[in-house]
C-alpha cells in the first residue's frame, strides 16, 4: 500500500509556531488532526507517518531547518504522498473554506489536492476554495513525491475554528476520503 507523509504545519513554539485566532494555535489543531488521518489512514491500509508524533515535538531550530526536517523525512521514508496540514488566516473573520497549494499544475499533487479538498468541503461543510499553485512553498518544491499543502480552514473565522478544534475527526474523514479518491479506492 501506499506509503503517506502527514505533516503537522509549524512547531508548538517559535521558531516555525502558526497562526492564531479564535483562542486556538494552528499547531495544536493541525497536529489532533494529523494524528487521527493517520490512524484512519492505517485502518485503510496506507503506511502513515506524522512528522510531529506528540504536541510537544519540535522541529529544527529555524523555520528553515523545519521545513527541511520535514521533507528530508519524508524524502528518505520513501514516501508517495507529501500533506502537509495548516490553518489559514484572514483580516476578515467571515473569510472561511478549505483549499488546497501544489507546486505546478497538471500532475498527480493536482490530483491529489482536488479530490482532498473536495471530500474536505464534503465532510465539513466548508466551502471548497479549490487548488492553486505556490511555487515558493518549501514543502513543495523540494519533496520528491507529489505533495499538497492543506488549508483546512480559517482559525480568524469563528466557525471554522470551532469546526477544527471540536470535530477534527470531521478533516481526518475527508483527508483519508480523498486520499482513496486519488487512489481509485473511493
Amino acid at each position: 500500500m501506499p506509503k503517506i507523509y502527514i505533516d503537522q504545519g509549524h512547531n508548538p513554539v517559535n521558531p516555525n509556531a502558526g497562526a492564531e485566532g479564535n483562542g486556538f494555535r494552528e499547531q495544536d489543531l493541525v497536529q489532533r488532526i494529523g494524528i487521527l488521518t493517520a490512524s484512519e489512514l492505517r485502518e485503510a491500509g496506507f503506511e502513515a507517518r506524522v512528522s510531529r508524533p506528540t504536541a510537544g515535538t519540535q522541529l529544527g531550530t529555524s523555520t528553515t531547518t523545519s521545513l527541511a526536517a520535514r521533507v528530508n523525512d519524508a524524502n528518505a521514508w520513501g514516501a508517495d504522498l507529501f500533506l502537509s496540514l495548516h490553518t489559514n488566516a484572514s483580516e476578515l473573520s467571515s473569510v472561511s473554506g478549505t483549499e488546497g497549494l501544489i507546486f505546478r499544475r497538471g500532475g498527480d499533487a493536482e490530483r491529489a489536492a482536488e479530490a482532498i479538498v473536495r471530500q474536505v468541503s464534503f465532510a465539513t461543510g466548508l466551502r471548497n476554495r479549490g487548488v492553486n499553485v505556490r511555487t515558493n512553498l518549501y514543502v513543495l518544491r523540494r519533496t520528491r513525491m507529489p505533495a499538497v499543502l492543506l488549508e483546512l480552514g480559517f482559525i480568524t473565522n469563528p466557525v471554522d475554528a470551532d469546526l477544527m478544534a471540536y470535530s477534527p475527526g470531521l478533516f481526518a474523514a475527508g483527508i483519508t476520503n480523498g486520499v482513496l479518491e486519488y487512489y481509485g479506492m473511493l
